[in-house]
């Protein structure tokens, strides 16, 4: 039986997963021109066409305590996605990270006879790893985007398609990389001398915990290393006012819209613990690598966790590539103390931009997002045929 048309069902909880299911969803129709799309997602996605049913800044909760906080919004969310889906009746459920709400959607999913798919897998290897179970009972197709994850995965019985990893691809085919420093400050508005950019996070509670230390950051700096300006690189799932509302009297500039030009081009980072952080590996950026949480997620997170480190890059080369400064040592002297190092230190700068090209090379592959797409309707389109 040849399939005309397929219904997606995407399911994207916060930025970066935005960012890649809309990555996805245009490989997904150079395969299947005729692909109609349902989403939970954000504004990346929603240009890419189809409906958006929840935007993310309106539905996502970050860590254990909050969740519990907040457990009747998460309860309705997961009624109004469940009823969405049996009302839409897609060709396949696309799970795309952000894991407690997903696994729960993949286990209705997979009971309605629902085809699902998870895109970039939970991490499992770091933490939870009884999730594992879950996947192998209602998952049908595991794709994954680091080269390790594939041995994981097979020894706990799951075969995960891995095509490549996404950030890499798109970093390496950016076309704002033929703009020069010069011209990116002048666009914005910034002085002419180097800049630290600051990332607090993409999320309002990871705002309040990081944009407080990156002003008093900001303040010592001035005095003591003068010769440096200080950039926001603001979220697009942010208001202006969160940001303004810390800032008064400082130093610190707010660009908006363009995290991957801000990093491009200073001379060192601070970044909140996430995808981002991979980002700046991949775009050659000295950077140090900071969180902070409620007190009680965290101490939950360490009992849990894994590894060794928690950043991306740190994990994949199994190594302090750069420093980590989690909870109690994300203060404003230790962050300041890094970033002299990043700035002053050449020989700690030029072993990390060393880390960094080998990193790359272990990630980088070209269309990872084709290769990934075509794998999904060549699934689908086998499964119909059955």
């Amino acid at each position: 039986m040849e399939i005309i048309t397929l219904k997606y069902y995407l399911i994207a909880g916060e930025a970066s997963g935005d960012l890649h299911g809309a990555e996805l969803m245009k490989a997904l129709l150079q395969c299947d021109s005729e692909a109609s799309f349902r989403m939970w997602g954000g504004d990346k996605m929603a240009a890419v066409g189809g409906t958006l049913v929840r935007d993310y800044r309106e539905a996502a909760v970050m860590g254990l305590v909050e969740v519990i906080r907040k457990a009747g919004t998460v309860r309705r969310n997961l009624e109004l996605c469940k009823a969405d889906i049996e009302s839409w009746k897609p060709d396949a459920v696309i799970l795309i990270d952000y894991p407690g709400f997903n696994l729960r959607i993949a286990e209705f999913a997979h009971g309605r006879g629902f085809k699902v798919f998870y895109y970039i897998a939970p991490k499992v290897w770091a933490t939870r790893e009884r999730r594992v179970r879950k996947l192998r009972k209602y998952v049908d197709r595991l794709f994954v985007i680091f080269p390790f994850e594939p041995d994981y995965f097979r020894r706990h019985g799951i075969e995960a398609f891995y095509g490549g990893n996404p950030l890499a691809d798109m970093i390496a085919a950016d076309k704002s990389a033929d703009e020069s420093a010069a011209d990116f400050l002048e666009r914005n508005g910034l002085d002419s001398k180097p800049y630290v950019a600051f990332l607090p996070g993409s999320r309002r509670m990871e705002v309040s915990h990081t944009m407080p230390v990156f002003v008093k950051v900001a303040q010592m700096m001035a005095s003591r290393m003068p010769d440096y300006q200080f950039v926001i690189a603001a979220a697009d799932s942010i208001e202006d006012s969160v940001y303004d509302s810390y800032l008064s009297g400082s130093s610190i500039k707010v660009v908006r819209g363009q995290t991957r030009s801000v990093l491009r081009h200073a001379s060192a980072a601070v970044v909140d613990s996430g995808t981002a952080s991979l980002e700046a590996a991949l775009l050659n950026v000295p950077q140090v690598v900071v969180y902070h949480m409620n007190p009680l997620s965290f101490l939950m997170v360490r009992i849990l966790l894994k590894t060794d480190y928690v950043s991306l890059a740190n994990i994949i080369m199994d190594k302090p590539v750069f420093d980590e400064l989690l909870q109690e040592n994300f203060t404003p002297r230790k962050v300041y103390s890094s970033l002299e190092k990043l700035l002053t230190d050449e020989a700690y700068r030029s072993a990390m931009l060393a880390d960094y090209s080998e990193l790359k090379t272990r990630l980088e592959s070209g269309n990872s997002c084709a290769r990934t797409a075509q794998e999904m309707v060549s699934a689908l389109k086998a499964s119909f045929a059955e």
